[in-house]
C-alpha cells in the first residue's frame, strides 16, 4: 500500500511539475533553487543532506532517511534589470519586462534495507528569462532569451559504514531554447529572427557524505557535463529553415561542512564550482543556406566560477525551525562577450525562512533577495551591442516545499 501510494504521488507531481514550465535566471543561466529549506539556507544542504532534497544537493545523504519520504514544491522568481544604452539620440534606459518564473522540485526516497536506499528527483538546473520590448535600442542583439529545462534524476545510495555513505545516479535533462532578435532591413523595416529548438540528453552524478561524529558532517557532490544536441528551426521574416546547435551544459562540484554548534543550532559553509568554460560558443548550422547562410558562430568564452554559501538553522521549538543564509555568486560572462542575453554581474543573495512540523508533515517556506552588482560594457556594433550600463538588477524569490514520511 505504501509503495503504490508513493508511486501515484510521484506520477502526479511529475505531471504537475512539467506543467509549471520552469525558467529562471541564476549565474550564467544556472538555477540553484532545489527546495525552500535549501533556498533559506543559501544552498547549504551538501553536508547536512538530511531531507528528501538531498537528491538535488547531495544524494549520499538519503541514507539518513528511514522508510519512504516525499517532497514537492517550487520557487517563484521575479527578476528585474535596467539597461542604459548609448544611442545617437543619447542615453536611453530600458527595463526587462516583469515576469515570474516557477522552477519546481519533486523528490522521493525509499529505504530498501539498512545498507541500500533508492531516490529520484525532478527539478530544473538551468533556465533563463530575459525579455525586453521588441523595439528597444538593443534589439539587434537580443530582445527575448528563454531557456527552460527539466532534469529527471534517479539515484542509488549505499551506507558503507555508520559514518560514510556514497551515491551514484544518472540524469535525463530536457533543454529548450528560444532566442529572438531583430535584423535591420536593407532597406525597409526590421525583420525578426527567431531561433528555437530542444533536446534531451543524459549525464551522471555522484555524492559522498562523511559524519565522523554527531556534531560534524562533510559532504561533496559532482554533476557531470551534459551535451545537448539542440534541433529546431530558424525563422527570418517568414523564411524558415531547420537549424541545429550543440550546447554543453556545465559540470558542477559542490562541498559543504556542517557543524552542530549546539543542540539547537547547526551551521554549514560550502561552495559550488561551475565549469561554465564549456559554453564557449553558439555554433548554429542551417539546412537552407539561402535564409541565413550555412553556419553562424557566436563566441561566448564563459569562465569557470565559484558560488560561496553559508547557512544557519535554529530549532526554536520541536515544531518550528528558523533559518538564514547568504550567498556570493560569481558571474561567468567576460567583458568581451557580455551582451543582452544575460544582462548580469556578480550577485549576492540574502535569505530567510522557516519550517513547521506537525505529525509526519513538514512545511518549509523561504524568501530570498538577490542583488546584482552594476556593470558597464563597451560597444560591439558588429554584435548589436551598444555601450551600456546594467543597474538595479535584483530578484525576489519565494520558495515553498511540503514533505512527508510515508
Amino acid at each position: 500500500m505504501k509503495r503504490e501510494g508513493l508511486g501515484g504521488a510521484v506520477l502526479t507531481m511529475v505531471l504537475m511539475a512539467g506543467a509549471l514550465g520552469p525558467a529562471a535566471r541564476g549565474a550564467g543561466f544556472g538555477i540553484y533553487e532545489g527546495s525552500a529549506r535549501g533556498d533559506a539556507l543559501g544552498g547549504t544542504l551538501v553536508g547536512r543532506a538530511d531531507d528528501a532534497s538531498a537528491i538535488y544537493y547531495n544524494p549520499a545523504g538519503i541514507t539518513q532517511l528511514p522508510g519512504d519520504q516525499f517532497m514537492v514544491g517550487a520557487t517563484l522568481i521575479a527578476p528585474k534589470t535596467d539597461v542604459r544604452t548609448l544611442t545617437p539620440q543619447g542615453w536611453i534606459t530600458s527595463s526587462t519586462k516583469d515576469n515570474a518564473w516557477i522552477p519546481p522540485h519533486v523528490y522521493a526516497t525509499h529505504q530498501i534495507n539498512d545498507t541500500l536506499w533508492l531516490g529520484a528527483g525532478l527539478f530544473s538546473r538551468f533556465g533563463l528569462g530575459t525579455e525586453f520590448d521588441p523595439n528597444w535600442p538593443g534589439r539587434y542583439n537580443s530582445f527575448t532569451a528563454d531557456i527552460r529545462s527539466l532534469t529527471l534524476n534517479p539515484d542509488i545510495a549505499v551506507k558503507l559504514t555508520d559514518q560514510l555513505s556514497l551515491a551514484v545516479g544518472v540524469n535525463a535533462t530536457w533543454f529548450d531554447i528560444k532566442l529572438e532578435r531583430k535584423i535591420p532591413g536593407t532597406p525597409g523595416p526590421d525583420h525578426i529572427l527567431t531561433l528555437k529548438g530542444d533536446d534531451t540528453a543524459f549525464g551522471y552524478n555522484v555524492g559522498v557524505r562523511y559524519a565522523p561524529n554527531d556534531w560534524l558532517a562533510l559532504g561533496a557532490s559532482y554533476l557531470g557535463k551534459v551535451r545537448e544536441n539542440v534541433k529546431g528551426d530558424a525563422n527570418l521574416g517568414g523564411a524558415q529553415t531547420d537549424a541545429s546547435d550543440h550546447v554543453e551544459l556545465p559540470d558542477e562540484f559542490s562541498f559543504g561542512i556542517a557543524v552542530k554548534a549546539s543542540p539547537k543550532i547547526t551551521v554549514e559553509v560550502g561552495a559550488t564550482y561551475t565549469g561554465w568554460n564549456s559554453f564557449d560558443q553558439l555554433d548554429l548550422k542551417f539546412a537552407n543556406p539561402q535564409v541565413l547562410g550555412p553556419q553562424v558562430v557566436i563566441p561566448k568564452n564563459w569562465s569557470n566560477v565559484w558560488r560561496y554559501q553559508a547557512g544557519v538553522e535554529y530549532a526554536a521549538t520541536k515544531a518550528l525551525t528558523l533559518r538564514a543564509g547568504y550567498v556570493y555568486d560569481e558571474e561567468p560572462i567576460p567583458q568581451e562577450t557580455a551582451d543582452y542575453l544575460v544582462p548580469a554581474n556578480d550577485r549576492q543573495l540574502f535569505s530567510l525562512g522557516c519550517g513547521y512540523r506537525w505529525t509526519r508533515w513538514m512545511l518549509d517556506v523561504s524568501y530570498t533577495y538577490l542583488m546584482i552588482k552594476d556593470r558597464h560594457i563597451t560597444a560591439r556594433p558588429m554584435d548589436g551591442v551598444l555601450e551600456s550600463d546594467y543597474s538595479n538588477g535584483c530578484a525576489h524569490m519565494v520558495g515553498v516545499s511540503v514533505s512527508t514520511k510515508i
